[in-house]
């Protein structure tokens, strides 16, 4: 008796009706398989992600909203030019505010129809507290990145959909106070702009020295017309402080730091980070020489960091005619940088998701500058002092 050695199957592999069956049962288990593979990487939708900066572009005499554009600018090309996120590029759209809440909710409402997930760097106290103050925000899907600046008024109670990645200002004034107490500085005098940064300023100055003590502070207070800033220094060096804050808008600080000199100030002079050191060389000159800037961000101008050589490949690339940065550019760069982070890790790529992936997504590290939005919106805490050289340099 020969021996069988195979069954049924093996013994009829060789007719066609079998080969037949084969490939039609290979076809209909490829396709079940692909029917149960998780779509969830797949992308919702093929356009791309739309993120919003409205700025002060033509009103305010300050470079601060161009130079935040530069950076965000230099981020995109950069994050875009790897593939973007999950799989779509990210587009900025860029509109003029003219420095008023009522431009900034007039801008807001046009770049609505375009659904973007998230406003980056709104520039302005004012315009910034007429957002809170008229719960547009409640009533508008959308998420704020890093708004600027960084005044308490703001930030408390602040909003859910409002994050802060900048060191706000009462950690900058307070970084200010202490290192003056190291100093041996005994009295301060806050020149401050009457509007909301600068109250809460004031403020600020006023809680760092009850805590520290040892410290007295003198007030002045003035608008930002040329004969009132030069009362308020005269006021000021009357007092005769041993130092002297200024807290305001950037072309404020400037003039009121000219102002200061002009009225026989030769102390110490600080203000906070909103002042590139390029622009107060020219709204000072020489004056400029030896005040000191709290930054919120690392020297833009370091190599140390990998953070800081990426930023300048970036800026290289897209801005090759720029030679001189300022940290309003790594602060636009850093923000586009964080917005991505989120958006990688988010669900859903709308404003609710950007939210929970900012909070979700813990400590990030961007290569020596580290977020983390778990416990606040209050993002990172950096804070240093460079101090300005005679050829308007800023020296860490």
């Amino acid at each position: 008796m020969r021996r069988r050695t195979g069954g049924p199957a093996r013994q009829n592999a060789g007719h066609p009706l079998y080969a037949a069956f084969t490939m039609i049962r290979r076809n209909l288990m490829a396709a079940l398989a692909a029917a149960l593979l998780p779509v969830t990487g797949l992308p919702q939708d093929s356009g791309d992600i739309v993120v919003a900066q409205i700025g002060p572009f033509t009103v305010l005499p300050a470079p601060d909203p161009k130079e935040l554009n530069e950076g965000i600018t230099a981020a995109l090309d950069e994050i875009n030019g790897r593939g973007g996120v999950q799989g779509r590029r990210i587009s900025l759209v860029k509109l003029d505010d003219t420095y008023t809440f009522d431009g900034f909710r007039q801008q807001l409402g046009t770049v609505m129809a375009q659904k973007p997930v998230a406003l980056l760097t709104p520039l302005g106290s004012a315009t910034l507290k007429g957002l809170l103050d008229s719960k547009l925000l409640d009533t508008t899907d959308i998420v704020i990145l890093n708004a600027v600046p960084g005044a308490s008024v703001l930030r408390s109670p602040g909003h859910p959909k409002l994050f802060h990645i900048r060191a706000g200002d009462e950690q900058q004034i307070h970084k200010i106070v202490t290192h003056a107490r190291t100093l041996s500085i005994r009295s301060m005098g806050v020149l401050h702009q009457n509007i909301p940064i600068g109250s809460s300023g004031l403020a600020s100055a006023r809680s760092a020295a009850a805590e520290l003590g040892g410290i007295e502070i003198v007030e002045a207070q003035s608008a930002t017309d040329a004969a009132a800033l030069a009362q308020a220094a005269k006021t000021l060096a009357a007092a005769n402080p041993q130092s002297a804050l200024v807290v305001g808008a950037p072309k404020f600080s400037g003039e009121a730091i000219a102002a200061l000199r002009a009225a026989g100030v030769s102390q110490q002079i600080f203000s906070l980070s909103y002042l590139p050191a390029p622009a107060l060389m020219k709204f000072a000159g020489n004056g400029a020489r030896g005040v000191g800037l709290s930054q919120t961000f690392p020297n833009p101008m370091g190599a140390t960091l990998p953070l800081q050589r990426d930023f300048r490949a970036a800026m290289r690339k897209v801005h090759p005619t720029l030679t001189d940065y300022t940290t309003f550019h790594m602060e636009g760069y850093i923000t586009a940088r964080v917005f991505a982070e989120a958006a990688k890790r988010s669900r859903s790529l709308n404003p609710s998701g950007i939210a929970q992936s900012l909070r979700a997504m813990g400590e990030v590290d961007l290569g020596g500058f580290r977020v983390n939005f778990a416990k606040s919106n209050l993002g990172s805490n950096w804070v240093d002092i460079g101090v300005v050289s005679g050829d308007g340099k800023l020296l860490y």
